[in-house]
C-alpha cells in the first residue's frame, strides 16, 4: 500500500503559508514592543529599508534616566489623563522616536517603518502614530507607515497624504 505523498509541497502552497514583508514586519515591531517600559502601553517600532532592518525602537525612558518599570508609577496614570494626552508629562520617549534617532539620515529616505503595541493586559492596540511622531517620520523622509490596528491587522500609509489634512 502506498503512502499519501504529505510532505510534498507546491510552489504555489509555501508560498500562502509564508508571511509576506508586511505581515513579517510587523510581527517583529510586535516582538520589539516586549522591551518596552512603560506601565500603559507597549509599543514597538521596526525600520526597514529593501526589506533589511535598519533600526528598531521601542517606548521607555531616555538613557540614565529611571522609568516607569523601575518606579512602579506612572505619571499620567495618578494624574487620570487619558491615552494620547499630555505627552508632555509621559517620562518615555516613543518607539517611532526612538527608531529614528537610531538611524542615518540615508537609511531613513524611502524606508518603511512598522510600528505595532499593546496595552498593559497584553492586548494588541492601535499604534498610529501621533502627532508627533507623525512630524517626525515626515521629516525623517519615511515613505510609508505600517500599524497595527487593535484587532489583528494592520493599516499601510503614505506619510505625504499626512500633508493633506495638516498634521
Amino acid at each position: 500500500m502506498k503512502k499519501p505523498d504529505r510532505a510534498i509541497r507546491t510552489k504555489k502552497s509555501n508560498r500562502q503559508t509564508r508571511p509576506g514583508w508586511d505581515e513579517y514586519f510587523i510581527t517583529i515591531a510586535k516582538a520589539v514592543s516586549a522591551r518596552a517600559t512603560c506601565l500603559r502601553r507597549r509599543y514597538g517600532a521596526v525600520i526597514t529599508k529593501d526589506h533589511v532592518i535598519v533600526s528598531t525602537g521601542y517606548n521607555g525612558a531616555p538613557a540614565g534616566m529611571k522609568d516607569c518599570l523601575e518606579v512602579n508609577t506612572c505619571t499620567r496614570t495618578e494624574l487620570q489623563i487619558p491615552h494620547g494626552e499630555r505627552y508632555e508629562l509621559c517620562h518615555s520617549v516613543h518607539a517611532e522616536a526612538n527608531a529614528i534617532i537610531r538611524a542615518s539620515a540615508d537609511e531613513l529616505k524611502g524606508a518603511t517603518i512598522y510600528i505595532s503595541g499593546a496595552d498593559a493586559g497584553g492586548g494588541e492596540c492601535l499604534s498610529e502614530p501621533c502627532m508627533m511622531c507623525k512630524r517626525m517620520i515626515l521629516n525623517a523622509g519615511i515613505s510609508k507607515v505600517v500599524h497595527a490596528d487593535g484587532r489583528g491587522k494592520y493599516h499601510i500609509i503614505k506619510p505625504q497624504d499626512w500633508l493633506k489634512t495638516r498634521v
